[in-house]
């Protein structure tokens, strides 16, 4: 069985456009375990917005306040979180209907965080330490595609 994370530099190291290529690592990501739904968000001062997703629907917030939603409250805390039933987190902005629990991973790039890698599922309480092991290392992987252009 190939490494996902050889899998992911490869899509890094791949001549894609910038969406392209988060569109295909998004899926990568979706399909090393199975989630729902995987989104991948840029963060600015004021803003997070959605750069790509799985499937073909957009989320019903692909851009929202960096002080909203769970994807808000990891980035405000500078570090992961888990909610495994999201019908229980005020914080929660609706992405899906079908989302039970969601893990958000910032991505941080030279001490800032600069994305978000956000993982859904349809079952509540799905995500597991092995999930949180995957996820944090994603996380480092994917610093490159938050890099200043042309450094992808």
């Amino acid at each position: 069985m190939r490494d996902i994370y050889t899998d992911l530099r490869a899509i890094l190291n791949d001549r894609l456009d910038r969406c392209t290529k988060a569109r295909a690592l998004a899926e990568a990501l979706r399909n090393a375990r199975d989630y729902h739904w995987v989104g991948l968000y840029d963060v600015t001062a004021t803003e997070i917005s959605a750069i790509a997703w799985t499937g073909a629907v957009a989320p019903a917030f692909p851009n929202f306040p960096r002080s909203r939603g769970l994807n808000g409250a990891a980035v405000s805390a500078g570090q992961p979180l888990i909610v495994q039933d999201v019908a229980r987190d005020t914080r929660w902005l609706t992405t899906f209907s079908t989302s039970k629990a969601e893990a958000i991973f910032p991505v941080t790039l030279h001490g800032a965080i600069v994305g978000t890698i956000d993982v859904e599922s349809d079952r509540v309480g799905a995500f597991m330490s092995a999930d949180e092991d995957f996820l944090r290392g994603a996380a480092v992987v994917l610093q490159p595609l938050w890099a200043a252009p042309g450094a992808v």
